[in-house]
């Protein structure tokens, strides 16, 4: 058998050098910043399943039971589209 994954509008947000402010506040109180061996920011999430680390590019989720996550950028391209 085959399935569609449901119609579901989510909020997200882009982990940029100029967004990492707006992303640690969307995400709340649930996350940790950091850096890379090259001193690059990280966002480190704390998930039901564990640390999950966002890095620049990558997309935050909000997911639709309210929970966070990060998603790389060619997953999100091909699984989400912007609505207005």
């Amino acid at each position: 058998m085959k399935y569609r994954k449901k119609p579901v509008v989510i909020d997200a947000m882009q982990f940029t050098e100029e967004s990492k402010d707006q992303c640690l506040n969307f995400v709340r109180c649930i996350a940790t910043t950091d850096f890379d061996a090259k001193g690059s920011p990280l966002l480190r999430i704390h998930t039901l399943e564990g640390d999950m680390t966002a890095r620049l590019g990558d997309w935050i989720i909000k997911g639709v039971s309210g929970e966070f996550y990060p998603c790389k950028p060619d997953i999100f391209d091909k699984t989400y589209e912007a609505v207005t």
